[in-house]
């Protein structure tokens, strides 16, 4: 996944990628504590991209839909977080959640609030870790399931079109299984251009 390197220097590059993860490993242990099992991340894969290149990167090669929980944060830096996927993947994740015991028709039934949970411990965990560390706080809204494609996630009314998007690939292993989603953090570029002081700020800091 290609990035822009001419908003963040490497260095702040590194240490927003460094933060992501400790937000994202954070957000797996409270996630493990949910489905009662080991959960893995991968090391996030950090884009920053404008919002029709981070909508044409999810939109499915197929004709299936994806589905997302969405969360707005507001505080310093504001915008809106997303955890993406396939929707097969969304299913195997509540049926891995639910210790698959559940018909396929209950899976369904259940899929709305198991993932509005799960989109919740994950979005909230991380972006929570990483204002955290940057000694600021965020408010986060309650999480809400989207479905549709690339387009639907990233409105691209003529005011929003230049608007940045942390991109984030994670790939998650539960219970046996790969599941792969997104997890993508809508930014306009004057909070885009605020985080990158907070991060700027932040190696300052820790330099020793």
């Amino acid at each position: 996944m290609s990035s822009s390197t001419n908003f963040l220097t490497e260095l702040e590059f590194d240490a927003l990628t460094e933060l992501i993860n400790i937000g994202v490993s954070r957000a797996a242990n409270s996630l493990r504590e949910l489905v009662g099992e080991q959960v893995h991340l991968t090391v996030p894969s950090l884009a920053i991209l404008l919002r029709p290149e981070a909508a044409e990167l999810i939109s499915p090669s197929n004709a299936n839909l994806l589905v997302a929980v969405r969360q707005g944060f507001q505080g310093e830096f504001s915008g809106c977080a997303l955890l993406i996927f396939p929707e097969t993947n969304s299913l195997e994740l509540v049926r891995a959640v639910t210790a698959g015991d559940l018909s396929l028709e209950d899976i369904i039934e259940l899929e709305q609030e198991a993932l509005a949970e799960i989109g919740n411990i994950i979005l909230n965990g991380c972006m929570a870790t990483i204002a955290n560390l940057l000694e600021r706080s965020l408010t986060m809204s309650l999480p809400e399931i989207v479905r549709g494609s690339g387009l639907d996630f990233f409105d691209l009314s003529p005011s929003e079109v230049d608007d940045g998007i942390l991109f984030v690939r994670i790939n998650f292993s539960l219970k046996g299984r790969e599941i792969s989603g997104y997890v993508a953090i809508v930014l306009d570029f004057l909070s885009l251009e605020t985080l990158r002081i907070l991060v700027a700020d932040f190696i300052k800091k820790t330099e020793i």
